[in-house]
């Protein structure tokens, strides 16, 4: 079932991408380039809704539904199993390590000794 749906998730992505592109823009005429073309409206020019519109409404429509379908499935697949913290090994804390003198190789110069006062 899973992959069923996943294949039909794939051929949608696919369409849909195709559908975006063979779209025009809403000022893709002559009388877009000049300001022209619905300007008294808030969004512009509103006709008719067309097949490629109604195409790419009903494929978005089919691919959420795909996407939200299948992370359920694969969220109550895995919920079997529990949290991945509940696999991770319950261990003492380390305890921290005596503080110790540095090596000789690391520690600082001493400062040289400031001049005698004339």
């Amino acid at each position: 079932m899973v992959i069923l749906l996943t294949i039909l998730h794939v051929i949608v992505s696919g369409f849909l991408i195709l559908v975006v592109l063979l779209q025009t823009g809403k000022r893709a005429d002559l009388a877009g380039a000049f300001g022209g073309g619905g300007s008294q409206t808030a969004f512009g020019a509103r006709g008719a809704a067309t097949l490629l519109s109604r195409l790419t409404a009903w494929s978005a429509g089919i691919f959420m539904a795909t996407s939200l379908i299948l992370s359920l499935m694969s969220s109550s697949a895995s919920s079997g199993s529990g949290s991945v913290l509940d696999s991770v090994p319950v261990t003492a804390p380390a305890t921290a390590p005596a503080a110790t003198a540095p090596p000789a190789a690391l520690t600082p110069a001493p400062a040289p000794a400031p001049p005698p006062a004339n």
